[in-house]
């Protein structure tokens, strides 16, 4: 993909101040887009933002608070003067425990960030992007969504529903030049690792016939070819990056 393959675009991340948002909000400015960081890290958000230059600006946003959301929509296309590019990145885990001992407060605050956080985002974008005739849209969903995790109920669920809604919106928007589509990666090494027991991690590596944990930038290279013009006939897709543990 070109230097300029993202020139003249205008990309809004979420959860983009660290590890595959920021890898993709990486590839997108070396593409030549101008990127919004959301991220509810105020600090970090900004400090990463500095680091990566001119073209970038960051909003501390909560993906949970809907009118936060649509305020940040309203303020990133007034700064930009449009959104073309919307990756909904921002996600958790969760806990690691068997579903009839999930915790209930756990369990929503998942669904929250993973699932309502996507859907606040492409209700409050989508319009902006509708009016310019124009967009990319790119959920990161996982494997766990298509098979799920055991022990990780929320997580699965949550992520399940992701894929359910790119298909949908996806569908919506077939006649519209905007297109939504979503990818599925295995788990890679960034700060969710945190978030897992040990036991976990090592179930999830051993289900992967590569034999190792998929790299952002791996997951940056397929986001940035959805979020380009090259995209032009698939939406409402499902794109895996298992490493071969899942085929479909």
């Amino acid at each position: 993909m070109s230097k300029t393959a993202f020139s003249g675009k205008r990309a809004v991340i979420t959860g983009a101040a660290q590890g595959i948002g920021r890898a993709i909000a990486e590839r997108l400015r070396d593409g030549g887009a101008q990127v919004c960081l959301w991220d509810v890290d105020t600090d970090l958000g900004s400090r990463m933002a500095e680091q990566m230059g001119r073209s970038v600006a960051a909003r501390a946003v909560d993906v949970t608070d809907y009118k936060a959301v649509a305020d940040a929509a309203r303020a990133t296309f007034e700064q930009f003067g449009g959104i073309d590019i919307l990756v909904n990145n921002a996600g958790i885990s969760g806990p690691n425990v068997p579903t009839w001992e999930y915790p209930v407060e756990d369990w929503k605050q998942v669904l929250d960030i993973d699932l309502n956080g996507v859907f606040y985002c492409c209700r409050s974008v989508v319009p902006i992007m509708l009016s310019g005739k124009y967009g990319r849209i790119v959920n990161i969903a996982s494997v766990a969504g298509k098979e799920g995790n055991p022990n990780a109920p929320a997580y699965s669920a949550a992520k399940a529903g992701v894929i359910g809604l790119t298909k949908s919106l996806g569908k919506e928007l077939a006649d519209t030049n905007v297109l939504v589509n979503c990818v599925t990666p295995a788990v890679a090494k960034t700060r969710i690792f945190d978030q897992m027991t040990e036991e976990h991690i090592s179930y999830m590596l051993s289900k992967i016939p590569m034999g190792r944990f998929v790299d952002v930038a791996e997951i940056a290279a397929l986001v940035a070819w959805l979020s380009s013009d090259e995209c032009s006939f698939s939406t409402g897709a499902v794109f895996d990056i298992t490493g071969g543990r899942s085929t479909y």
